[in-house]
């Protein structure tokens, strides 16, 4: 039985190496729908304002308003680059986290697989004494009605 120790030690980190891989993989999707979020809203923010800039073009409007709007559309496509790398450095990082996920979990399944094989061999052992208890009882039962005729 001490044997079993280390290894059900081992099983008990691999299940907490995997579930706080869980928990980290969990946080970095929620992260990369937060940037594609983030992504789609300044996105949909810079196509409302190019309607915005050719309605007052066909409205008319001054140079200077017409400057304006082209300088904040070109800042608005600045933020959109930025947020473009943030996605996709948070898509990198839910891929490694990802990866790392599997390995935890390949981990605990290896140590729940050795767990596993220690529990049969154990039990064949057990079941072998069993059968040798059961045969040297049998055989004593069998040797004291010999010696009774």
């Amino acid at each position: 039985m001490p044997s079993k120790l280390p290894l059900d030690t081992l099983i008990g980190l691999a299940k907490d190496n995997t579930e706080e891989a869980a928990r980290q993989l969990g946080r970095l999707h929620a992260a990369r729908n937060d940037a594609e979020r983030q992504l789609a809203m300044l996105q949909d923010y810079r196509q409302d304002y190019l309607q915005r800039l050719q309605h007052a073009m066909v409205s008319g409007m001054s140079a200077a308003d017409c400057h304006n709007y082209q300088r904040f559309i070109g800042t608005l496509d600045d933020a959109i680059g930025q947020q473009n790398a943030v996605l996709t450095q948070a898509e990198d990082h839910l891929a490694k986290g990802k990866l790392r996920w599997q390995e935890e979990k390949r981990k605990l399944n290896s140590f729940d697989a050795l767990a596993q094989r220690a529990a049969n061999v154990e039990a064949r052992a057990e079941a072998r004494r069993e059968q040798r208890a059961n045969d040297e009882y049998s055989a004593r039962l069998v040797r004291g009605h010999a010696g009774m005729h």
